[in-house]
């Protein structure tokens, strides 16, 4: 059997094995410091990552590295309090493994979010984008023998985020008084920040934020039919007429993230209440 294949079921059967009752329906992944919406899970079972047969280990600033499995608006969700980034030094097999796990566990759907920096002059700190779309200067995670039983060899990538689930994301949040944004999210290897020409030449290509995940958990998602939810959390303006003394500062970004999270975790759990 592929090595691949019996990783994604050795830690699937691990999880399996700890979760009692209903299976999640619902995979949410919270990224640099997003992971409060993991203490509104109720009745949390608490998986830690490196209690997972052959699985990854977080290292990045803000990431606990858990997996919650509870109830969220009334559903099973199974959360990623923490995600694996190419950057840490894992590759792409490895960066969609929770991801491959929660979809053989059962998720049937999947809310993806991330901390940005706000490329478009009209993105700034504290603002909540929904990804509509998205450019990859990441490895893509399908490259190598395909797992047929995943998906095809060749996904179609027409409506990597799904047009049902941002229409509901929309109606929540005007119930909600909340003012969304919406636009393209460019995804890189980090872990350096961007040089100015690279925001500028980002924002000149479409794309509206950037960060260093997601999109290869996207692929993965869509590869095998899961529809998929992106959200980014503005943390800073990434445009190319800072200041003098300017500095992009990892820990602020976490702090940014923090002070929006209560925003996108009640946008997150009334979504998934309405489902």
């Amino acid at each position: 059997m592929d090595p691949r294949i019996e990783k994604i079921h050795a830690a699937a059967d691990y999880v399996t094995g700890l979760i009692t009752g209903k299976k999640p329906e619902i995979g949410i992944v919270l990224g640099s410091g997003l992971g409060k919406l993991a203490d509104q899970i109720e009745q949390p079972l608490v998986i830690p990552y490196k209690d997972i047969p052959g699985f990854p280990v977080s290292t990045a600033i803000g990431h606990k590295g858990n997996f919650i499995v509870g109830k969220l608006g009334g559903k099973r969700v199974i959360a990623m309090q923490g995600r694996i980034h190419y950057y840490e030094g894992y590759g792409m097999d490895l960066v969609v493994l929770p991801i491959r796990v929660m979809m053989t566990v059962g998720i049937k759907k999947l809310f993806v979010s991330n901390a940005a920096g706000g490329v478009s002059f009209e993105l700034h700190i504290g603002d909540l984008m929904i990804i509509k779309d998205h450019i990859n200067f990441l490895p893509n995670p399908l490259i190598g023998p395909n797992m047929d039983h995943l998906g095809p060899r060749f996904p179609d990538m027409t409506r990597p985020y799904d047009p049902s689930l941002i229409a509901l994301a929309k109606k929540v949040a005007e119930d909600q008084g909340i003012n969304l944004k919406e636009g393209v999210y460019v995804g890189g290897t980090g872990p350096s920040y961007e040089t100015p020409a690279e925001y500028k030449f980002y924002r000149l290509i479409g794309g509206c934020a950037v960060g260093m995940s997601t999109i290869p958990e996207v692929i993965a998602a869509r590869h095998a039919g899961v529809p998929v939810f992106g959200i980014s959390v503005i943390t800073n303006e990434a445009h190319d007429d800072y200041a003098e003394d300017y500095v992009n500062d990892g820990d602020d970004v976490v702090t940014a993230a923090n002070a929006a999270a209560d925003k996108m975790t009640g946008l997150i759990r009334e979504m998934i209440k309405r489902l």
